[in-house]
């Protein structure tokens, strides 16, 4: 089975201020409604439509949209420029950051599911390397965001993301143990894999910077585009794991100099 997928993290209003103080690089993935837009009319000129997970899809490679962390742009911004050509997104909600400034509350939650958004888990507190957390620690990330999200929307959540791409097999193992059927990480691929029965999907990266010709070249799956992000996901994997615990602090100090 083949998927696209595309990862957004805030959409905001043009003069808004995103939310920083949590998580620091949100500015590097910011997109303002126009640009949205922008993406959006360019994907859908390109004869593209999108789905949702556990719906059939028109396509043999279904399209899906989805957007990290749970940020307040979510419902006012992004939410509405979906809406305004007939689609629904993913919205993956860190369970701990519900209700803070800059994020969705429970009101907002809860009416994005009435409005036919997928609502799902993205962690209960975000670990900054997921991938190295012990099995109980990952069981309950899973279990407890998922139980605080079915308690606002009244119903089964099914789906979630990996928290900064820390995806390991063992993650996955743990989404699968606790009911989660569909889980995103944040590996450049169209592949769909599984684990004890989770549907494991990869994305492609959408930054600030990704204009709406090159988000529609990745949601059409041109083999240039989506050969880029895979060399340049490869080459950053590497840089990973021979930096260990210092990859964070790499990655920040590089965002810092361009003014994320």
């Amino acid at each position: 089975m083949n998927a696209l997928s595309l990862g957004y993290h805030d959409v905001t209003e043009e003069d808004a201020v995103p939310e920083t103080t949590r998580r620091p690089a949100a500015a590097h993935y910011r997109l303002s409604r126009p640009q949205f837009r922008e993406h959006l009319e360019a994907i859908r000129g390109a004869g593209r439509q999108v789905s949702k997970v556990a719906e059939p899809s028109a396509s043999g490679s279904p399209l899906f949209l989805t957007f990290d962390d749970g940020g307040a742009g979510a419902d006012s911004v992004a939410a509405d420029e979906l809406e305004r050509v007939g689609w629904r997104g993913h919205f993956f909600i860190t369970t701990d950051w519900i209700g803070c400034p800059g994020f969705l509350d429970a009101r907002s939650i809860r009416e994005l599911h009435r409005r036919g958004h997928v609502i799902a888990s993205h962690t209960r507190s975000h670990p900054s390397r997921m991938s190295r957390l012990g099995w109980d620690e990952l069981i309950s990330e899973w279990k407890d965001s998922r139980s605080v999200l079915e308690d606002i929307v009244g119903e089964a959540v099914t789906s979630a993301s990996v928290a900064d791409g820390y995806y390991s097999r063992e993650v996955g193992r743990a989404a699968a143990a606790c009911g989660i059927r569909y889980l995103f990480n944040s590996e450049p691929t169209q592949l769909v894999a599984e684990v004890e029965g989770c549907l494991v999907f990869g994305r492609y990266a959408i930054l600030a910077s990704t204009t709406a010709s090159q988000a529609m070249a990745l949601a059409c799956g041109k083999r240039s585009a989506c050969y880029r992000q895979s060399v340049s996901w490869r080459a950053k994997n590497l840089v990973k794991t021979i930096a260990g615990e210092r990859y964070l602090d790499i990655r920040r100090a590089i965002l810092a100099r361009r003014g994320g």
